[in-house]
C-alpha cells in the first residue's frame, strides 16, 4: 500500500480554516501567510548555490572566472544559466514591492527553445508554498483586503507585524456583498489555507488565445452564469462566474499561452490588472482584486509585429522580457538530449559513442552566427569551453565572439525539437536494431535538410557544416577509436613515449649525456636528437627546438604540482597529438586488423576478434562495429 499511501499524501492538503483573529496570530508567527505570490515563488525556488568557476578550466573560459548562482530547483534546465538568473531577478525584485511586481513577465524565445518548459516548471513551484484566503471568496481575497492601510495599518504593523505595503488591496464584489449581509462584522468572516494547484484551477491558471472573430475577454475576467439568472438579477455578483484565468490565479499564477496571437482589445483587462491590482468584469459591479503574477510566452515573429504596431506602446511599457535562445554549448545540448531520451524506451537502445555529440554539435552550428576572420567550429568549441590557443591561432576569446555576435544570437537555427525527431529516425533507421550511430546521423541529416526545404543559402549553409566540419571531424575521431581498439596497451604505449621523450629533451636540453638504467647504454647530445626527430618528424613539427624547452617546462611545473611525478601524457595536447602520430605513422599493420574481409590467418582472425571486443567494451554494437570500420575505410580512400 506504500505507493497509495504516497498518493493520498500527497494530493491530500486539506483546507485548513481559521477565525481572522487566529489569522492575525499565524501573522505574527509566520510572515510567509502573508506573502505575495513573489515572494512565495521564491521560496520556492530556494537559495542558489555558488559555484566559482575559476575551480573548473572549461566554466572559467566560458564565465571569465567568475561565481555564478545556480538554482537546484532548475537544475535540468541546461545551458540556461542567465535565462534563469534574469526570472528570478524579476521575482526577486517583485517580491520587495519593486516596479517588476506591477509588469507581465514574458518569455522570448524561438519554437522548441524551452519555454514552456520553463512555464511548466514555475507553474509547479508555485504548487510548492500554501496561501491564505477568505473562506468561500471565488477569487481568493487576500483576508487583508477586509482591512483598510490608512486605518488599520499602525494596529497591524505594530501588533502582528505586517508591514502597510501589504494592505491596501481592493475587496471582491463577492466579499462586499457578504460583508452587507454581516453588517459590517468581519469577525464572521471565515480564513482558509489553500494550496495552489494546477489540476484544481486553484490559484493557477492557463489561458489560451481563441478564434480571433469571436473571443471576448471573458476568458480572462469571467462572465455572467445564465443559470443562475432565474434566481439572480444580471449585475449581482452571484449570478456571475469567475471562470477567467485572472479570477483563477488571483495570488498565483497565470500563463498566458501564445499572448501576441490574441486581440488587443482581450489583453486590456491585464493593464489595470497588473498596475492597479484591480479590474473590471463584463457586469456594472465593482473591481476584482488581482495580486499575482502573469507569465506570458510567444515566439519571436508575433513578438516583433506587436511591438512595432504603435498603438501598443502601453502595453511594452508593462512587460518584464526574458529572452529563451537556444543552447548554444554542446556539452549542454547533449544533456539535453539525454533528458529527452529519458522519457522514451531509447533511453535503453545502444547509442554509438559521438552520435548526440555529432547531432548537438549540428544543431548549435545552425544556431551560431558566422564569425569574422576565424572558423565558426573553433568558435563553437570556445562556446564549450575548449581552449584553442594551441589548435587554432585565429580563434578569439569567449567574449570576443558574443560582442561580434551581438543579443539576438541564439534565436535562430533549428530547434530541439527537430534534433529529437531526427534522433528518433536514427535510431530506427535500422530494421534489425534499434540503435543510433554517427554514419546514419549524417546520413539522415542530409536527407532532412534537402526534405525541410530552407531557403537555398541556409540549405547549403547547413550541408556544408556536414561536409566540411562533422564527417571530417568524425573520420579523425573514428580513426582514433579504431586506433586504440587495436592496441590492447594503447594508454601503457602512450605513457612510455610521453616519459621517453621528457626525459631525453631534458638531457637535450641540459647537453648531458644519457644513460638508460636498464641497459646501461649511453646516448649522447646527436643520438639524443636523433631520437627525438624519430618522434618529431611524424607530426611535422616545424621548430623542434622550441618544442622541446615548451614541453619540458611544462612537464616541471606538473610535477611540481603532482609529488614529483610526471603528468598523464594525454595531459598536454601538443605533445598528445604529436606521441598519437609516431604511434599510429603507420597504419598498415591496422588495416587487415579492423578489415571484416576474410582472414588469412587464425592469428589474424584472433587480432580481429579482439579488436571489435575491445570496441564493443567502448560502446559499440557488433553491427555498429562492422559499419563504422566499412564507413573508415571508405573515407580514407577517397580523402
Amino acid at each position: 500500500m506504500g505507493l497509495f499511501n504516497q498518493y493520498i499524501e500527497r494530493y491530500r492538503h486539506e483546507e485548513e480554516e481559521y477565525s481572522l483573529e487566529e489569522f492575525l496570530d499565524v501573522c505574527k508567527q509566520e510572515p510567509s501567510a502573508y506573502a505575495s505570490s513573489a515572494e512565495r515563488m521564491l521560496m520556492a525556488i530556494g537559495e542558489a548555490e555558488l559555484l566559482d568557476t575559476r575551480l573548473n578550466p572549461r566554466l572559467s573560459r566560458i564565465f571569465s572566472n567568475k561565481v555564478i548562482k545556480v538554482y537546484p530547483a532548475f537544475k535540468d534546465f541546461y545551458g540556461m544559466e542567465e535565462t534563469i538568473e534574469q526570472i528570478v531577478s524579476y521575482f526577486r525584485h517583485a517580491a520587495q514591492g519593486l516596479e517588476e511586481r506591477k509588469q507581465i513577465l514574458y518569455l522570448l524565445g524561438p519554437v522548441g527553445g524551452g519555454k514552456s518548459s520553463l512555464a511548466e516548471k514555475l507553474k509547479h513551484l508555485m504548487e510548492k508554498a500554501p496561501f491564505y484566503a477568505i473562506k468561500g471568496s471565488p477569487v481568493n481575497d487576500s483576508p487583508l483586503s477586509l482591512f483598510a492601510a490608512d486605518e488599520d495599518g499602525d494596529i497591524l504593523e505594530q501588533e502582528y507585524g505586517i508591514a502597510r505595503r501589504y494592505l491596501g488591496k481592493v475587496l471582491s464584489p463577492w466579499a462586499v456583498k457578504r460583508l452587507h449581509e454581516y453588517n459590517g462584522d468581519i469577525t464572521k468572516f471565515r480564513v482558509v489555507k489553500r494550496w495552489p494547484s494546477v489540476l484544481g484551477q486553484m490559484a493557477i491558471s492557463k489561458t489560451e488565445p481563441g478564434d480571433e472573430n469571436n473571443q471576448d475577454i471573458s476568458s480572462l475576467v469571467g462572465k455572467v452564469d445564465i443559470r443562475k439568472l432565474e434566481k439572480y438579477s444580471q449585475d449581482d455578483v452571484d449570478a456571475y462566474s469567475f471562470s477567467g484565468g485572472l479570477c483563477l490565479s488571483n495570488q498565483g499564477l497565470m500563463e498566458f499561452v501564445e499572448m501576441f496571437k490574441a486581440p488587443i482589445k482581450v489583453l486590456h483587462p491585464l493593464l489595470t490588472a497588473t498596475q492597479e491590482g484591480n479590474y473590471k468584469g463584463t457586469e456594472g459591479f465593482g473591481a476584482i482584486p488581482f495580486d499575482g503574477v502573469i507569465l506570458a510566452h510567444s515566439n519571436e515573429s508575433e513578438w516583433t509585429t506587436f511591438r512595432n504596431n504603435k498603438n501598443n506602446e502601453a502595453f511594452l511599457d508593462r512587460i518584464y522580457i526574458v529572452k529563451v535562445p537556444y543552447c548554444l554549448r554542446v556539452s549542454e545540448e547533449v544533456k539535453i538530449y539525454e533528458k529527452l531520451m529519458q522519457h522514451s524506451s531509447l533511453s535503453a537502445a545502444p547509442c554509438a559513442p559521438g552520435t548526440l555529440e555529432m547531432l548537438a554539435r549540428f544543431s548549435v552550428l545552425t544556431r551560431l552566427k558566422e564569425p569574422e576572420n576565424s572558423s565558426i567550429y573553433s568558435k563553437m568549441r570556445v562556446y564549450d569551453g575548449d581552449n584553442l590557443k594551441d589548435t587554432d591561432p585565429k580563434a578569439k576569446s569567449y567574449q570576443e565572439y558574443r560582442d561580434f555576435s551581438g543579443v539576438d544570437e541564439g534565436m535562430t537555427g533549428i530547434s530541439t525539437r527537430f534534433a529529437f525527431k531526427i534522433l528518433s529516425r536514427v535510431f530506427n533507421f535500422d530494421h534489425t536494431e534499434v540503435a543510433a550511430n554517427p554514419v546514419h546521423l549524417l546520413y539522415i541529416l542530409e536527407q532532412q535538410i534537402e526534405q525541410e526545404q530552407f531557403a537555398p543559402e541556409v540549405e547549403q549553409r547547413y550541408v556544408a557544416y556536414l561536409k566540411e566540419y562533422l564527417s571530417p571531424h568524425y573520420a579523425e575521431y573514428i580513426e582514433k577509436e579504431l586506433q586504440t581498439a587495436y592496441l590492447e596497451s594503447y594508454s601503457e604505449y602512450g605513457q612510455n613515449i610521453f616519459d621517453r621523450y621528457v626525459t631525453y629533451a631534458d638531457m637535450w636540453i641540459q647537453d648531458q649525456e644519457y644513460r638508460d638504467p636498464d641497459t646501461g647504454e649511453s646516448l649522447d647530445r646527436s643520438q639524443l636528437n636523433a631520437e627525438l626527430e624519430k618522434i618529431e618528424k611524424a607530426a611535422s613539427i616545424a621548430n623542434p627546438k622550441d618544442f622541446r624547452h615548451e614541453v619540458v617546462n611544462f612537464v616541471l611545473r606538473a610535477r611540481a604540482l603532482n609529488h614529483g611525478k610526471n603528468p598523464a601524457w594525454t595531459s598536454y595536447e601538443k605533445l598528445r597529438v604529436v606521441i598519437e602520430k609516431r604511434m599510429f605513422s603507420s597504419t598498415e599493420d591496422l588495416l587487415p586488423v579492423i578489415s571484416f574481409n576474410a582472414k588469412a590467418s587464425s592469428e589474424e582472425q584472433k587480432k580481429h576478434h579482439d579488436f571489435v571486443q575491445r570496441m564493443v567494451t567502448k560502446g559499440y554494437t557488433d553491427k555498429q562495429v562492422r559499419l563504422l570500420a566499412e564507413w573508415y575505410l571508405r573515407a580514407r580512400k577517397t580523402s
